[in-house]
């Protein structure tokens, strides 16, 4: 099953995803991953890293960094009965259309992240992913950002449409815009 958690910069989206997590394997009684994807590049986003660990260092989440190739990330895992937390799709994007290694387009990257995230899920008893919204400002940008930018666009529908449960979180606030399917067992 896989939730999808989508939130502006510093709406409460890591926390309700991560608590979220956390139940999830207490009802469970499963194994919990955090997926990592920021590359540290300097010292804002070392402190950012360094925030979301300590955010979660007693919660008992088995930490795999996973800046690429987001797919390969269920390899490093031990059992596959197990819920993923998955920080974040934002992150991943840029990783992947921006990399010094190959070049990839728009299209590829989101063809690539869709399909990996799909396997991963399958996989797994829960996928928490945790998205951003970066599309709010009404900036100009230039084309490589606008590239990125349509990207998470459609990236964040695809996974939206996959996604059994999706859940804005607005000032901290989750507002679940599209609700797990409850089976009813007579």
């Amino acid at each position: 099953m896989m939730i999808m958690i989508l939130g502006g910069s510093a709406s409460g989206k890591s926390a309700y995803a991560e608590n979220t997590a956390c139940q999830l394997a207490k009802e469970t009684n499963q194994k919990k991953y955090y997926l990592a994807t920021m590359q540290v590049f300097d010292n804002e986003t070392q402190k950012k890293v360094d925030k979301h660990r300590a955010l979660r260092r007693d919660k008992g989440f088995i930490t795999i960094e996973q800046p690429i190739d987001i797919g390969k990330a269920s390899e490093k895992m031990k059992t596959e009965k197990a819920i993923a937390l998955l920080e974040c799709i934002t992150n991943l994007t840029a990783n992947e259309l921006f990399s010094k290694e190959k070049a990839i387009t728009e299209a590829q990257v989101i063809a690539k992240i869709t399909k990996d995230i799909a396997q991963l899920s399958k996989k797994l008893t829960y996928l928490v992913i945790v998205s951003g919204n970066v599309f709010e400002d009404g900036i100009v940008y230039d084309p490589a950002t606008l590239g990125y930018i349509r990207a998470m666009g459609t990236i964040n529908q695809t996974l939206a449409a996959m996604a059994d449960e999706v859940v804005e979180v607005v000032v901290g606030i989750p507002i679940v815009l599209k609700r797990r399917k409850q089976t009813c067992i007579s």
